[in-house]
């Protein structure tokens, strides 16, 4: 093949790749490097799996909710948690009702605590006894959780139960068949080495 047809081939050749470059290196759209930084104090929707399980929140985001329990306490289990609870619901109101008091304390917070002894008192003062059977287990749901300080956890549930509660006093006795709707919000310092949850607040919901 003659020298000169070879050139010019070969500058065709340069000229086809560099437009072929130049079609391919142009930016299209928006580009990653476009968006706004987010500030790292944004506070990251919370993603909850049927399981109770959350997605990992990107390094240097502020944890909120189950995340930032299960921060503070990588052994917190939502479903073992719940479970925890219905029994605690099942044990306060029975002990309430039989006017127990030593094992109220060890489930309430102080002033939790006051009110009941209070009620506990008023129901002593007028002759009258109380027992609670429940019919079936309550049913529990996780309503808010959150984390204060460095380890302050505190988890709202909410209760909704069927039980049977039989009375007696000055004027004879009586059954009365109860449903309740109610949000217990239940607390605990995760770092600590005492496992329990103390009852803090006893809210009525919607049922």
């Amino acid at each position: 093949m003659p020298v000169l047809e070879l050139i010019i081939l070969a500058g065709l050749a340069a000229i086809v790749l560099y437009q072929l470059y130049a079609v391919l290196g142009r930016r299209v759209g928006r580009q990653p490097e476009d968006s706004p930084a987010v500030p790292a104090t944004a506070a990251p929707l919370e993603r909850v799996s049927e399981t109770g399980q959350q997605a990992e929140a990107a390094e240097g985001v502020a944890l909120t909710g189950l995340a930032a329990v299960k921060a503070s306490d990588p052994s917190f289990d939502v479903s073992r948690f719940l479970g925890g609870a219905k029994g605690a619901y099942e044990m306060i109101v029975k002990a309430f009702a039989a006017g127990d008091r030593t094992q109220l304390r060890g489930l309430l917070a102080p002033p939790v605590m006051a009110g009941f002894d209070t009620a506990i008192a008023a129901r002593e003062a007028e002759n009258r006894t109380e027992t609670v059977e429940f019919s079936h287990p309550p049913r529990a749901d996780l309503e808010k959780a959150e984390v204060l300080g460095a380890d302050l956890a505190r988890v709202t549930v909410r209760f909704l139960a069927e039980f049977r509660s039989r009375t007696k006093g000055p004027e004879g006795e009586g059954v009365e068949d109860r449903r309740t709707a109610e949000l217990w919000t239940f607390e605990r310092h995760l770092k600590s080495r005492d496992p329990n949850w103390l009852l803090i607040h006893v809210d009525a919901a919607e049922a």
